[in-house]
C-alpha cells in the first residue's frame, strides 16, 4: 500500500492534489507545531491587475508551540465572504461558476479547526475532479507509532504502524531531509514525485506559476487537470 503524508494545506498547489490521487491513503499530519505564514491557513491566487495575492483564513491567537491540530479559526470575521469577493475578478474564467459553487459547498459548514476545513476542502476538490481520495487525519487515527529519534522517522514509523504500507511518496523538496537507507531497511520503498508543471491560459499575457488549485480549476476542465495530475517523474 502506498502512503502520502503531508501537513494539511489550504487549497494547495496541483502537486499536492497529484500526491493524493496517486497514493492509496493520504494522511494529514497535524501533530507538528504550527508555523505561521506557511500554507496551512493561506494560499495564492491571481491579483486582478497582474501578479499574485493571498487568500487566507484568520486564526485565533495561540501559544507559539501549539500543534496544528489545535489551531482554531477566528469565525468572528467574515473570512468566507472575503475570500469569495477576492475571487470576483475570475468571473470571466471558463469554470468560475463551478468553482464558486464548490467553495460555497465547503464554506456552508462552520469549522472550528483549520485541519477540519482543509480536509473538507481537499475532499471536495477530489470529488469535483473525480479523484478517488482516501484522506485521514493523523491525530484521529490512534496509531501506535514507534519512538521517533530524528525528523525523517515520522513518515517511516507511520508507514510501519499501518498494516500493508510498503511504499511512501513525498514531494522532491524534502529529498535531502530523508535517510533513504532507513526506509530500505524497513522494507519501505520511498519515492519522490517531481511534477512537470504546465502553463495554461490565465486570461492575461504572463503566466503566474505555483498558484492554488483554485486557479487551476478556474481555467481548466477536470479532464485537462487529470492530464496535469498524471504528468510527473518519480525520483
Amino acid at each position: 500500500m502506498r502512503l502520502g503524508i503531508m501537513q494539511p494545506y489550504f487549497f494547495p498547489y496541483i502537486g499536492y492534489i497529484s500526491l493524493i490521487k496517486h497514493t492509496d491513503e493520504f494522511i494529514l499530519f497535524d501533530t507538528p507545531q504550527f508555523i505561521r505564514h506557511g500554507w496551512i491557513e493561506r494560499n495564492r491566487i491571481l491579483k486582478p491587475n497582474g501578479g499574485w495575492m493571498y487568500i487566507s483564513v484568520p486564526l485565533i491567537k495561540h501559544h507559539q508551540r501549539t500543534n496544528i491540530a489545535e489551531i482554531q479559526i477566528n469565525n468572528d470575521t467574515a473570512w468566507k465572504e472575503k475570500i469569495i469577493a477576492q475571487l470576483n475578478h475570475y468571473k470571466k474564467a471558463p469554470y468560475y461558476k463551478q468553482i464558486i459553487g464548490l467553495l460555497g459547498d465547503v464554506f456552508c459548514i462552520d469549522y472550528k479547526y483549520i485541519t477540519s476545513l482543509n480536509k473538507k476542502s481537499l475532499e471536495s476538490i477530489c470529488e469535483y475532479l473525480g479523484v478517488n481520495a482516501n484522506i485521514s487525519v493523523f491525530s484521529e487515527m490512534n496509531l501506535e507509532v514507534d519512538e521517533v529519534n530524528a525528523p525523517d522517522e515520522w513518515a517511516l514509523n507511520i508507514c510501519k504502524a499501518i498494516p500493508g504500507a510498503d511504499e511512501y511518496w513525498n514531494p522532491p523538496g524534502g529529498m535531502e531531509f530523508f535517510d533513504v537507507s532507513k526506509y530500505e531497511k524497513a522494507g519501505i520503498d520511498i519515492r519522490f514525485q517531481k511534477m512537470n508543471l504546465h502553463e495554461y491560459r490565465q486570461g492575461k499575457s504572463e503566466f503566474e506559476k505555483g498558484l492554488s488549485i483554485i486557479d487551476v480549476m478556474m481555467y481548466n476542465s477536470p479532464e485537462k487537470i487529470h492530464e496535469m495530475l498524471d504528468d510527473f517523474e518519480l525520483i
